[in-house]
C-alpha cells in the first residue's frame, strides 16, 4: 500500500530500517501482521516498492544511505516532514565484514561502524525523547549473539554488536519508567544475504544451526510487545550464549577464532 497513504489519526507508525532483505523483511511483516503501518528504509528503494505493494497496512518508503553522517537525521527529518509520528523504531540495517582487523580496508571497517553503531544511536537518540514524553512505543534492536563474544576474524563486527546490546540494555532501564520499552534482539545464524556479504557463508557458525529470518522476526517482535529487554532466538542461540557467558573470556576467543574461520 505504497503511494498516497493517509497518515492521520494515531495509528502506531513502525520504522524499520535495513528493510529491503533478510530480517529487516520479515519484521516489516510480522508488523503488518498485527496491523502496523510501516515506513521502511534502505539504500534499495526498488525492493522497499515491492515489499511496500504486497503489505496489507500503510506503508510509506523512505530510501536512506545510513553509512553517510547526515543519513539519520535525513531520514527522521524525512519522517517527521510527512507527519508521521513514530510508535517504534527498529534498528535493523547491518552488515559485516570477515578477515582480519589489520588487513580488512580501513574505509570498509569504518562504514561498518557507521551502519552498525552511530546510525541506530543517532536514530535513537532522535526517536526516544517523543516516545518518553507519549509514554509509549518502543525501540527493536538488532544485535546479535555474537555480542557476547569476542571476535577474531570479525573484530569489528563483533564490537559492533556488542555495543547495541549494551546500549539496549541501558536504554531498557532509562525508558522502562516512562512506559516505553527497549528490547536487543540477538539471533545466532540466519539464512539471509548477510552471510553472503560477510563472506561467512562455508564457516562453521553457518553450517550448523541457522534460522530463518521469519522464525527470528517472529521471536524479536512478540518478545518486543511483551516488554522483554533481551531476546535470543531459538534454543541452540540460547545455549550458547549461556555457555559463553560461563566459559573463561581466554577460551571464548578461542572457540569464537575457530567458529570464523
Amino acid at each position: 500500500m505504497a503511494g498516497q497513504v493517509d497518515i492521520r489519526g494515531d495509528a502506531r507508525w513502525t520504522l524499520v530500517t535495513g528493510a529491503s532483505s533478510g530480517i529487516g523483511v520479515a519484521i516489516a511483516r510480522a508488523f503488518a501482521a498485527r496491523g502496523r503501518p510501516l515506513v521502511l528504509s534502505a539504500r534499495r528503494a526498488d525492493r522497499l516498492e515491492a515489499l511496500a505493494a504486497e503489505l496489507p497496512v500503510p506503508t510509506v518508503v523512505m530510501p536512506a544511505d545510513l553509512a553517510r553522517p547526515d543519513g539519520p537525521e535525513a531520514l527522521v527529518a524525512a519522517v517527521e516532514d510527512r507527519g508521521i509520528v513514530l510508535h517504534t523504531l527498529v534498528n535493523n540495517a547491518g552488515f559485516g565484514l570477515r578477515g582480519r582487523f589489520a588487513a580488512l580496508p580501513a574505509r570498509d571497517q569504518a562504514e561498518m561502524v557507521a551502519v552498525n553503531v552511530a546510525a541506530p544511536t543517532v536514530l535513537s537518540r532522535l526517536v526516544l525523547p517523543g516516545l518518553i514524553a507519549r509514554k509509549s512505543g518502543g525501540l527493536l534492536n538488532v544485535a546479535s549473539v555474537v555480542g557476547y563474544l569476542p571476535g577474531p576474524n570479525m573484530a569489528a563486527y563483533y564490537a559492533s554488536k556488542a555495543y547495541l546490546l549494551t546500549l539496549s540494555e541501558a536504554l531498557y532501564e532509562e525508558a522502562r519508567p516512562h512506559g516505553v520499552v527497549v528490547t536487543a534482539v540477538c539471533p545466532g545464524a540466519t539464512a539471509t544475504e548477510f552471510s553472503a556479504r560477510a563472506d561467512v557463508g562455508g564457516t562453521k557458525r553457518f553450517t550448523g544451526n541457522v534460522m530463518t529470518a521469519e522464525a527470528v522476526a517472529e521471536a524479536a517482535v512478540a518478545g518486543h510487545l511483551a516488554g522483554r529487554a533481551v531476546v535470543i532466538p531459538g534454543a541452540a542461540n540460547r545455549a550458547a550464549v549461556l555457555a559463553a557467558r560461563l566459559m573463561p573470556r581466554w577460551l571464548s576467543r578461542k572457540v569464537a577464532a575457530r567458529l570464523q574461520g
